[in-house]
């Protein structure tokens, strides 16, 4: 009859320490999930505080200001355009239309007798 005894009082021991563990454990994950709510909550009054600090300087009027200040700019007035028919005329293209490598007449090479990337290998000629 001792030796049940002990061995019931061994399996209590064995129980309270296991339900310690545990309440142990859960204290440790309640105080981790309120350090991380607590980090969260600061990031989210970090963020509200730059997006405001961000409005305050990408304000059309701040910026407008700030430029007047810095800067020898002037509003464009309507005098400033031109009408599109006292545009100058384009300049000619320094490639012919019928060049078969634009890129070699542009650089001087005129009509290459080797191939480039831009063309397709001749056939051979034998």
């Amino acid at each position: 009859m001792r030796f049940i005894h002990l061995i019931v009082i061994a399996a209590l021991v064995s129980a309270a320490v296991h339900v310690y563990k545990i309440k142990f454990d859960s204290t440790l994950q309640v105080e981790r999930v309120a350090k991380l709510r607590s980090n969260v909550q600061h990031v989210r009054e970090s963020t509200a505080a730059l997006r405001a600090k961000w409005g305050e300087l990408d304000a059309p009027a701040r910026i407008q200001g700030l430029a007047q200040r810095h800067t020898q700019l002037k509003p464009i007035e309507a005098a400033q355009f031109d009408s599109l028919d006292r545009l100058p005329e384009r300049p000619a293209s320094p490639v012919p239309p019928d060049s078969p490598d634009p890129i070699a007449a542009m650089i001087g090479l005129g009509t290459a007798d080797f191939p480039t990337g831009s063309i397709k290998t001749p056939p051979a000629a034998r």
